[in-house]
């Protein structure tokens, strides 16, 4: 039965690396603070005008050096991200453009932390469909260049880094394949962490007042997004791997979002599995949000932690709220 696979990966850091120590500099905040709350050390930041579709381009190069493909052999480019070069068009065109691919097909998917889920799950039914052969999943995010970097905002700015993950998916009719995708979201409590200006339904669509109350950078309820998460993401990791037969016994890693260690430690609990059957690498990176699941892949495989003919569980909640869970033998 035709289905898709990965056949290469390729992730992106920027070079700049940001410490605690660094961000005390600038806020009331402290290594020992953040490192408790979120298990996070340092992350990577961009430097002068880098937008993600630059950072992506890295990826994806390399996703496509290791897959022995070239940029011709992609019949369709899936971005996800909530950090666009640009309002419009998408980081995808943009990408294309980088890449020399005039004339493929472009999807832009906002989903933000659960983008690269979600791009997995539209790639594997174009190409079991038929209607493509090889895509581009990427996620991409620059987060530094909005970040509020004052006392005010520290319980978010800790969080975020930056970089890009990329993988490229073909088809297959053999038993190394993804299985398929459980997805889900809920609107219904979407203040909890969002970016609201600027933004269409205000007119003027940003003020100096909206400025002055800091409504250009992001905010969150951390209590509440950690208690969602640390629901939700067990519920659909059950549901991913029920609808294929299979139970927590059968796999052999999970590769969940990066937004807070103490999530994934909670998360790992819940389900019973072993530190060594789940990747985290948030330590060093951050929260990458669509990007953080494409990079940590990409370290677990350099790394001999996953195996060909593993069953690989990709799992990921965030705004919107949204979130999904991918299984898939590699």
């Amino acid at each position: 039965m035709r289905a898709s696979r990965i056949v290469g990966l390729g992730h992106y850091l920027p070079e700049r690396v940001v410490t605690n120590e660094d961000l005390s500099k600038l806020m009331d905040t402290s290594d020992e603070w953040i490192q408790q709350r979120t298990g996070i050390k340092e992350r990577r930041w961009v430097d002068g005008d880098v937008g993600a579709s630059e950072l992506a381009e890295h990826a994806t190069r390399q996703a496509l050096d290791e897959a022995g493909l070239k940029p011709g052999d992609l019949d369709m480019i899936i971005f996800a991200t909530l950090s666009p070069d640009i309002n419009f068009p998408g980081s995808s065109c943009l990408l294309q453009k980088r890449l020399g691919l005039p004339g493929i097909a472009t999807l832009d998917i906002r989903n933000q932390c659960t983008g690269f889920v979600y791009g997995l799950s539209i790639a594997d039914q174009f190409i079991r469909t038929g209607a493509m052969k090889t895509v581009l999943v990427v996620g991409g995010e620059v987060h530094s260049s909005g970040l509020d970097l004052s006392t005010h905002g520290r319980d978010v700015s800790v969080l975020f880094g930056d970089g890009a993950g990329a993988a490229i998916l073909t088809a297959t009719d053999g038993e190394r394949r993804i299985l398929g995708s459980k997805l889900h979201s809920d609107g219904s409590n979407y203040e909890i962490l969002m970016l609201e200006a600027p933004a269409s339904r205000n007119n003027p669509r940003l003020t100096a007042e909206m400025m002055a109350a800091r409504k250009h950078y992001p905010s969150m309820n951390g209590q509440a997004v950690f208690k969602a998460a640390v629901q939700r993401l067990p519920e659909v990791i059950h549901e991913v791997l029920g609808a294929h037969g299979l139970s927590l016994a059968d796999v052999d890693m999970l590769i969940p979002h990066q937004a807070n260690l103490r999530i994934n430690e909670m998360v790992a609990r819940l389900l019973r599995l072993p530190p060594e059957k789940v990747f985290n690498n948030i330590q060093r990176y951050g929260n990458t949000t669509a990007a953080s699941i494409p990079i940590a892949l990409h370290e677990a495989v350099q790394e001999g932690r996953i195996q060909e003919g593993d069953h690989v569980v990709l799992a990921a909640f965030g705004a919107g709220l949204t979130w999904g869970a991918t299984a898939m033998v590699w």
